[in-house]
């Protein structure tokens, strides 16, 4: 499947295996709760990037705009997380830094896609 060579999809992918990883460190009381909420936001945005990865130039831009959102949403729970200690400063800093990352790549796609 070619979308897995995709940058963005690969960042995010590798972004969810961490979060992955890092669950069973998320205190209990948190991990059914916010940290849930990031997970599955982070698959929402994998899954919207996926989508406008398969469909016409007419369709992505809507998709993108959603995924994009999706992800804006996603830095305040994890904002959240790390504010009632359920992640500590160095996880936050990093998952920012792939935050911010994927969020660059969206803008361009988004600005890319709009140039059609």
């Amino acid at each position: 499947m070619h979308d897995l060579d995709i940058p963005i999809f690969k960042k995010t992918y590798d972004l969810y295996k961490s979060f992955h990883t890092y669950r069973s460190s998320i205190p209990k009381q948190d991990r059914y709760t916010v940290w849930q909420k990031c997970e599955e936001l982070l698959l929402e945005v994998l899954e919207g990037i996926l989508l406008a990865s398969q469909i016409g130039k007419a369709e992505k831009v809507p998709i993108l705009e959603k995924t994009s959102l999706k992800l804006n949403f996603l830095r305040v729970f994890v904002r959240l997380a790390k504010d009632v200690k359920a992640i500590d400063g160095k996880r936050y800093v990093s998952i920012e830094v792939s935050l911010d990352e994927i969020g660059r790549m969206l803008g361009g796609w988004i600005r890319s896609s709009k140039e059609r």
